[in-house]
């Protein structure tokens, strides 16, 4: 480990003084939120983002581990670099480096393993390494602060900290930033590993969310709120009592506090789509027309066994109650396919049930079992038949994606403009722009036909189209 130390306080002096990083993020928006904080604190610290992992001097991977797949592309990601640039000092961090940390730290190129409970501690592990090299800026701090090898993993239950990003440059989404105001999960969902990587639920205090937003208003016109069980925002115990508040108590003040143009609302779970939510989001055009909710099995013997804390005759009255309010909105779900004891019978209760409700698009899982979690114990589904029952329900909810698309045809929406010559409506259209505008922009927008993964914006003379 000492040559490692040495190499990664190198750093310090490589290109005259400039030490470049590139930050690689894996899976979820919190995760891509848990990224750009991480960059905007390097940058802070005088490090300089590098363009690719390839001209950087340390590259940060920040991990995911919700499957086995996003184990292996993170393994594979190390690997690519590490051959790619061997003189770069990797650093892995994130929900596989909480998970696994030994596994990760065994991999050829790794230097850190740190886990989420140690993130908001990178920087000063950096500046660490470079006061212990020899010959180092500050060698006396190094001989004072302890160094426990090169994984630094802790209890994330005991985790009180929140990273959040810094609001006032452009970090992460140039054009529709992702603002996680709420970590961690104490659902108990037996197929999970989330909450023993990301610990307890805990949010963003309400005025940090405020200064937070207030700064994003000034250069972005939508801001996607985020977080990993987003609808309780608010209901730890770590709030006072008196200031205690819901996810919906929360969006009233941030629409009267601030300038915002308008608000996205990432995934809810159902039961948390109150009716005072509901009726909110369809009070304002500030929040867009969207609504996402995971369901994962319509069976609510499956539900039982993934110790859901909904049957599926609850999900549809909080679907159909969206709809009455919202009937031009975008309806989203997540579904698991193969959960382990998935009969032909209870996948059929999903199939029927998305099939006949007012979905508009589908992320479809395969079950990807976990280490440690009770559904990993039982009796697994054969992997090919989780996939073609993942492919069965892809194709139902490409199809229910295309009816919607069709049925929008003609309509005006608003609609934020994005870096790829693209917009997205309020109801989470993909609109191909006849001609690109300037990204971060609110516009309104005629749709036109549907086209292969969105819609065409509409030709002011159509007949005059090719």
């Amino acid at each position: 480990m000492p040559g490692r130390l040495a190499g990664l306080a190198a750093l310090d002096s490589l290109d005259g003084g400039m030490r470049r990083f590139f930050i690689q993020n894996f899976g979820c928006r919190a995760t891509q939120a848990d990224g750009a904080a991480l960059q905007g604190l390097l940058e802070r610290q005088g490090l300089a983002e590098a363009a690719e992992a390839q001209s950087a001097d340390l590259v940060i991977l920040n991990t995911c581990t919700v499957t086995a797949a996003a184990d292996d592309d993170v393994r594979k990601s190390i690997h690519r670099v590490h051959r790619e640039n061997p003189e770069a000092r990797i650093l892995v961090t994130g929900c596989y480096a909480q998970r696994a940390p030994e596994e990760l730290a065994l991999i050829p190129g790794v230097d850190w393993v740190v886990g989420n409970s140690h993130k908001t501690r990178i920087p000063e592990l950096i500046s660490l390494a470079s006061a212990r090299a020899p010959g180092g800026a500050d060698s006396s701090l190094a001989a004072q602060a302890p160094y426990h090898g090169q994984i630094h993993v802790g209890d994330i239950f005991a985790s009180t900290e929140f990273l959040s990003a810094p609001v006032d440059d452009a970090f992460g989404d140039r054009s529709r930033p992702n603002l996680k105001i709420q970590d961690g999960c104490s659902n108990v969902c037996s197929f999970c590993i989330i909450p023993s990587v990301r610990g307890r639920s805990r949010s963003m205090p309400v005025d940090q969310v405020f200064d937070q937003v207030r700064s994003l208003a000034r250069n972005y016109a939508e801001i996607v709120l985020t977080g990993i069980n987003l609808g309780r925002w608010g209901r730890e115990s770590g709030f006072r009592a008196e200031d205690r508040m819901r996810l919906v108590d929360l969006l009233r003040l941030v629409l009267r506090e601030t300038d915002i143009q308008r608000l996205r609302i990432s995934s809810v779970e159902p039961m948390d789509f109150s009716d005072e939510l509901l009726e909110l989001m369809a009070s304002t055009e500030r929040i867009c027309r969207h609504v996402h909710a995971p369901l994962q099995s319509a069976s609510d013997s499956v539900l039982k066994r993934m110790k859901r804390r909904y049957r599926a005759r609850h999900y549809e009255d909080r679907l159909c109650r969206s709809h009455a309010l919202l009937p031009d909105a975008a309806f989203g779900a997540d579904v698991m396919t193969g959960f382990p004891g998935e009969t032909d019978d209870e996948f059929r209760e999903t199939y029927d049930f998305i099939e006949r409700l007012p979905f508009t698009y589908l992320h479809v899982f395969t079950y990807s079992s976990r280490p440690g979690t009770p559904a990993a114990a039982m009796p697994q589904v054969p992997a090919p038949l989780r996939k073609e029952r993942t492919r069965i329900l892809r194709e139902l909810g490409a199809m229910k994606n295309l009816a919607f698309r069709r049925s929008q045809r003609g309509r005006t929406l608003s609609a934020v403009t994005l870096d790829n010559g693209t917009a997205l409506t309020t109801n989470y259209l993909s609109v191909e722009l006849s001609a690109p505008g300037t990204p971060g922009q609110l516009i309104e927008v005629t749709l036109g036909e549907a086209t292969s993964r969105g819609v065409a914006q509409a030709t002011l003379f159509p007949f005059l189209a090719p």
